[in-house]
């Protein structure tokens, strides 16, 4: 599946990579990121394979990330219009300001503008509220993307790690209403991460949103670096700039990082390859957002879209990384079609009768 074979993002008319290049790494402000030669040349060798997607928010690297994309396309104006840029807000990059970040209409407003500015354009494809303000009416949040998207400043909307609950009220209301509605949401999901498939992206696949996961390697935990081997000759082993800030895998991960690793073998392809070859191919996934410090680190992810997961593998790392999700995620799963259907085979599945239902044949 190249980059040019573009999917559809939620219930919307907008096209898309099956993989979105991440620009959280773009900058070096914080310490491990991506130089601006680097960066730009992630960018140039994803938009030469068919690449459409790219995003980012006013937050990464205290903005820099967005001045870094903003600069790149000035200087190739005519790849702009053919590019799906989005980015987030919500966060505030002004010390004191309590009108500087969240959800209301003056910091959403502000907000926009200096996006634009940093990002040297006239509109953003897809504005992202980053986080939920507790604090804010979601009417009013709403409502300004609304404005926002009749005044040509944005064209869509989209939600990022906003509860499933939350995000289902605020499209219901959008709805009601007549506003833009959430096309799509970011939200963590990998083989170490698989609690959203409680909520989240059931939601999202009713409500119509796409679903994008970010952190599809769990922090670099999927990346092959990471073993049991290596937790015990020490951090020091292990090659990364982030393992201070994100921490190192719990010892419960090994067993689904060594069961992608033995995919991985059996395949002749990197470990990340196998762990992004199974988000992609995951219900209501539609774009995953993938991102490196390196231009050969992209490379390798992006060998993903060459990779087919058979049966087999997929049923081997399904059982393995199998989340605990609240209640009523079981219920729902294993005692709903029994209780329904009674045996019969709906939609491919077939069923078992109930126990109780089971016990007698007398029926009143």
């Amino acid at each position: 599946m190249p980059l040019d074979s573009y999917v559809t993002l939620g219930r919307s008319g907008l096209r898309v990579s099956p993989f979105c290049l991440g620009a959280m790494t773009f900058g070096e402000d914080h310490g491990w990121g991506a130089t601006e030669a680097a960066s730009a040349a992630m960018m140039n060798e994803y938009l030469d394979r068919g690449g459409n997607f790219i995003d980012t928010a006013n937050i990464y690297t205290n903005g820099h990330s967005e001045k870094i994309i903003g600069d790149f396309f000035a200087q190739k104006s005519t790849r702009r219009d053919r590019t799906v840029i989005g980015t987030k807000f919500f966060c505030n990059l002004h010390e004191g300001d309590p009108n500087g970040g969240g959800a209301g209409r003056k910091a959403m407003v502000d907000q926009c503008e200096d996006s634009l500015r940093r990002l040297r354009m006239d509109y953003i494809d897809i504005y992202w509220l980053h986080n939920w303000d507790r604090t804010v009416p979601v009417e009013e949040t709403l409502r300004c993307l609304d404005d926002l998207v009749t005044a040509g400043k944005i064209r869509y909307i989209g939600f990022s790690d906003i509860p499933a609950w939350k995000a289902a009220e605020a499209q219901t209301i959008a709805r009601f209403r007549g506003w833009s509605p959430v096309v799509a949401t970011q939200l963590e999901y990998s083989l170490l991460e698989r609690t959203a498939e409680g909520e989240l992206i059931p939601m999202a696949r009713e409500c119509g949103m796409g679903v994008m996961p970010w952190s599809p390697l769990r922090s670099g935990f999927l990346s092959g670096k990471y073993s049991r081997e290596n937790a015990r000759s020490g951090p020091g082993s292990i090659d990364t700039r982030r393992t201070g800030l994100m921490g190192v895998p719990r010892e419960a991960d090994y067993d689904v990082i060594e069961a992608v690793d033995t995919v991985a073998r059996d395949l002749g392809v990197t470990p990340a390859a196998v762990a992004l070859a199974w988000v992609r191919g995951r219900p209501g996934v539609t774009s995953t957002i993938i991102g490196a410090r390196r231009l050969d680190q992209f490379r390798e992810n992006l060998s993903a879209l060459d990779v087919t997961l058979g049966k087999e593998q997929m049923d081997a790392l399904n059982e393995v990384s199998k989340p605990t999700l609240d209640f009523p995620a079981d219920i729902n799963r294993d005692l709903v079609p029994m209780l329904a259907f009674a045996g019969a085979t709906v939609d491919g599945v077939r069923t078992e009768v109930s126990p109780m239902l089971a016990s007698s044949p007398v029926r009143y």
